[in-house]
């Protein structure tokens, strides 16, 4: 049986700025790669923690049944947030500890139903540091900016 992993990123430039989100889906069995997709987005005004996050949803999304995957992810933000701050922001009524609404709060419920789906580890690695999958995914967050940014620069 294989293995499912989603490499995630995003990307933007400036902070709001265009901004683009890349996936790299891969099926693995042992060492040998069996099938692998490729997804990519943007948006003209957006961030990064907004890209970080639409990655990770769009690689659940895209999942036509329930999936055991791991989630690798670059973002501090979108690990931390899905794997802990989430539980006390659903209790808060989608609040922080300190009463303020979340951020991105819809990007947030949409990736908790798409993950309710799945049996999802979420796996954080140190971004731009030589990790080939990660590095691709950023590739394809930058590919997925491009047309938003002026003169496709």
């Amino acid at each position: 049986m294989a293995e499912l992993f989603a490499y995630t990123d995003g990307a933007c430039s400036g902070n709001p700025g265009p901004g683009g989100w890349g996936v790299l889906l891969r099926a693995m069995e042992g060492e040998r790669v069996v099938k692998e997709r490729e997804l990519k987005g943007g948006e003209p005004e957006t961030t990064n923690n907004r890209m970080e996050l639409l990655a990770a949803i769009n690689a659940l999304e895209v999942l036509e049944r329930p999936t055991t995957i791991t989630v690798v992810t670059d973002s501090a933000y979108v690990k931390n947030g899905v794997t802990g701050w989430i539980h006390g922001w659903k209790r808060n009524g989608w609040k922080t500890s300190n009463k303020k609404p979340v951020k991105n709060v819809e990007l947030w419920q949409r990736l908790d139903e798409a993950r309710a789906r799945h049996d999802v580890t979420w796996e954080w690695i140190k971004g731009h540091a030589g990790h080939p999958e990660n590095e691709r995914a950023d590739e394809l967050a930058r590919a997925g900016m491009a047309p938003y940014k002026a003169n496709g620069q």
